[in-house]
C-alpha cells in the first residue's frame, strides 16, 4: 500500500487531517508517516482545530471532546501507537484471513485502533462498508469464508434485531459503550456468535478485553486486562493504566492524569479474580445526604426488570437541602409499566436512600454519533423539563 503514496506530493504541511470514511484516510496517514508530518484524524464534519504543532517525537494527536470550548488533544509518538495494534492483536487475536468489516469511524480513537492499525502494521486486510444499515452489513464480505466485526453496542442491537449479522462472522468485538449482557445473550442464542466486550480510552488505547466464549453474567464485568496492561487502584478506587501504549501527554495543556506511561482514568473499578468490573465514574457518584452511590449500581439493578429496555441514573440538584442530592431515573421502557411499579421492584433489591425519587419513563434513549448514551445530555434535559414545569 505504501507504493500508492509513492507519487503524491509532498505538501509539506505539518499536520496532515485524515478525514472521511474511505481509502483516502488510509493514504493520508500514510502520508503524514512518509512525510514525518503529524496526523490528526477527524470526523467528516469537523474542521481542523487551532493547535500548535507537539514537539518531536509526537506524530500523532487525536482530539478530545471540547467540553469547556476549547479543543485539546492526546500527543501519541509512534511507538506507542504501534504497542497499542501489538497488545490488541496480542490479546484479540485479529487475523489476516478474517478481514476486518469496517463500519465504525477510523477518525475515533477505537476504529483507528482496530481498523487503520492493524491494517498498516500488521497486514489485516479492510473492507470499509458505505454505510452501517442492516442490508448493507447483511451483505458485506459475501465472498468472504470469513469476518471480524467491530462495533459498538447499538449497531449490534440494531443488526440483531434486523437479522443482519453476517454468519461468516467469526470474530466480534463490541467497544465506545457499555455491551449489556441482555443483548450479548440474545445475540450469542440467536447466531451462536460470542461478542467480546472491549473496554479502552482514547488516552491509552485498550485496557481490558473479554476473551471468554461464552455471555458474560455481569454487565459491570468488561473483561481481563489486555495482554502488556498492568492495571491498579488509586486511594480513591479509580482505575490506573500503565503500559507503551499509554500517550505522551495532554496537548496543548498537560496533566498529571497522563504522563510517564501511566494513565489515571476516573472510571471506579473492582479488580477481582483477574476481572475488572466497572462501578461508575468518580465525577457521577450522587451524593444523597453525604452518603454517596455509583449510577451504574442502581442502572444494573434497575434492567434486570424485564419491562425495562434501557435506563440511565444520574443526580440532580435537591430542593431539601439535607439532601445534596435528588436520584433520577430516566428509563426506556418495553411496556406498560409505572414508576411507582419500578420503585417497589428496586426496595426489594437496594437500601432505601438509593432507591429514585424522581422517574422519567420514556419510549427510547438515544445515543450520540459514537453510540454512546450521554449521561450528560440526559441530565441537562430533565433539568431543563424540570425548569419548564416550575415556570408554567
Amino acid at each position: 500500500m505504501s507504493r500508492l503514496t509513492e507519487g503524491c506530493p509532498v505538501g509539506g504541511e505539518p499536520v496532515i487531517y485524515p478525514q472521511g470514511h474511505c481509502a483516502e484516510f488510509v493514504f493520508s496517514v500514510l502520508r503524514a508517516w512518509r512525510d514525518n508530518a503529524v496526523a490528526c484524524p477527524l470526523e467528516p464534519d469537523h474542521k481542523p482545530p487551532a493547535l500548535s504543532i507537539p514537539p518531536a517525537p509526537c506524530c500523532h494527536l487525536k482530539i478530545t471532546s471540547a467540553t469547556t470550548g476549547r479543543p485539546r488533544a492526546i500527543a501519541f509518538t509512534g511507538q506507542q501507537l504501534a504497542a497499542d495494534a501489538e497488545n490488541i492483536m496480542a490479546t484479540m487475536g485479529l487475523r489476516p484471513d478474517w478481514p476486518n468489516l469496517g463500519v465504525i469511524s477510523m477518525a475515533h480513537s477505537y476504529g483507528f485502533s482496530n481498523l487503520v492499525l492493524p491494517l498498516l502494521l500488521h497486514g489485516i486486510p479492510l473492507i470499509l462498508l458505505p454505510s452501517a444499515l442492516p442490508e448493507v452489513v447483511r451483505c458485506a464480505g459475501a465472498g468472504q469464508s470469513a469476518l471480524t466485526l467491530a462495533a459498538v453496542p447499538a449497531l449490534w442491537r440494531a443488526w440483531h434485531e434486523a437479522g443482519a449479522i453476517p454468519r461468516n462472522v467469526r470474530l466480534a468485538i463490541s467497544a465506545g459503550a457499555p455491551l449489556q449482557t441482555s443483548l450479548e445473550s440474545a445475540v450469542f442464542h440467536a447466531n451462536g456468535l460470542k461478542i467480546h466486550n472491549f473496554y479502552g480510552s482514547s488516552e491509552c488505547g485498550g485496557i481490558a478485553y473479554d476473551a471468554t466464549d461464552r455471555p458474560r453474567a455481569d454487565d459491570a464485568c468488561v473483561g481481563t486486562r489486555m495482554q502488556n496492561v498492568e492495571l491498579a487502584l488509586n486511594q480513591d478506587g479509580c482505575l490506573q493504566v500503565r503500559s507503551r501504549a499509554v500517550g505522551e501527554t495532554y496537548w496543548p495543556d498537560a496533566e498529571e492524569s497522563l504522563s510517564e506511561g501511566c494513565f489515571q482514568t476516573s472510571d471506579l473499578a473492582e479488580l477481582k479474580d483477574g476481572q475488572v468490573h466497572l462501578r461508575g465514574r468518580l465525577s457521577d457518584q450522587i451524593n444523597v445526604a453525604g452518603r454517596k452511590i455509583a449510577p451504574a449500581a442502581i442502572e444494573q439493578a434497575l434492567r434486570e426488570h424485564e419491562a425495562v429496555k434501557e435506563c440511565l441514573v444520574f443526580g440532580v440538584p435537591s430542593n431539601d437541602a439535607d439532601r445534596a442530592d435528588l436520584i433520577v431515573a430516566c428509563v426506556a421502557i418495553k411496556g406498560p409499566i409505572d414508576a411507582a411499579e419500578l420503585r417497589q421492584f428496586l426496595l426489594a433489591k437496594l437500601p432505601g436512600w438509593q432507591v429514585p425519587r424522581a422517574w422519567w419513563l420514556v419510549e427510547t434513549l438515544s445515543v450520540n454519533r459514537r453510540g454512546k448514551i450521554s449521561r450528560a445530555e440526559w441530565r441537562r434535559r430533565y433539568l431543563q423539563s424540570r425548569q419548564a414545569s416550575t415556570s408554567d
